[in-house]
């Protein structure tokens, strides 16, 4: 990672990504231009407590997606932080451990799509991840928050909320994972050196 400046804003892009695909990089590229992000760090997932019992690529893999998609654009970068620990990927515990890594300096804006935004109660402690973080919220086409109910709920939210507008690119890792399964081809749902990896591992059959 380069080096951060004071003050500097980092987004942090967390998932499974198994695999990594466009719509992830479109969110990460525009939450970096709209929100004048200095980089954004892509954190793949070690355990996603919401994905218990479902099977995962394994970490190698994932991370190897990640470098390879991103390899060309020097505004992102990647961290291990979440695949060398045990336990459940909390988002709140990935962010105390960056906060940990990279001091104070950085303000951290942890971008995600609005449809978690709208689950945020069901997060691990999501009032101790607002005092860590920005959140940049992708808008979903037909979503719809209550902003009133959740600033209820978690007073500060609002103002810790800043949107990003992109493209709606209707991807999911999982179509892709069934598509490699039936022969179907993936060429523009994710990046050609991903779309290589994944025939050159076997993945998803």
């Amino acid at each position: 990672m380069a080096a951060l400046t004071k003050g500097c804003r980092l987004g942090i892009l967390g998932g499974t990504f198994d695999p990594i695909h466009h719509g992830h990089l479109v969110a990460a590229q525009e939450a970096w231009w709209q929100l004048g992000l200095e980089q954004v760090l892509f954190v793949p997932a070690g355990a996603p407590p919401h994905k218990r019992g479902r099977p995962i690529s394994p970490a190698r893999h994932r991370l190897r997606m990640v470098e390879l998609a991103i390899a060309d654009k020097p505004q992102f970068t990647v961290s291990q932080i979440d695949l060398n620990r045990d336990g459940p990927s909390y988002t709140l515990d990935t962010l105390r451990l960056l906060r940990a890594e990279l001091g104070p300096e950085p303000v951290l804006y942890f971008i995600e799509g609005a449809d978690s935004l709208a689950e945020i109660l069901a997060w691990h402690e999501p009032l101790r991840i607002l005092e860590l973080c920005e959140l940049a919220v992708v808008r979903r086409p037909g979503v719809e928050i209550d902003l009133g109910m959740l600033e209820r709920e978690l007073p500060g939210l609002t103002a810790k909320v800043h949107w990003v507008d992109m493209p709606w690119l209707e991807i999911s890792s999982s179509d892709v994972r069934a598509r490699v399964r039936q022969g179907r081809p993936i060429s523009y749902l994710v990046p050609a050196s991903v779309e290589a990896y994944v025939r050159q591992e076997g993945l998803y059959r």
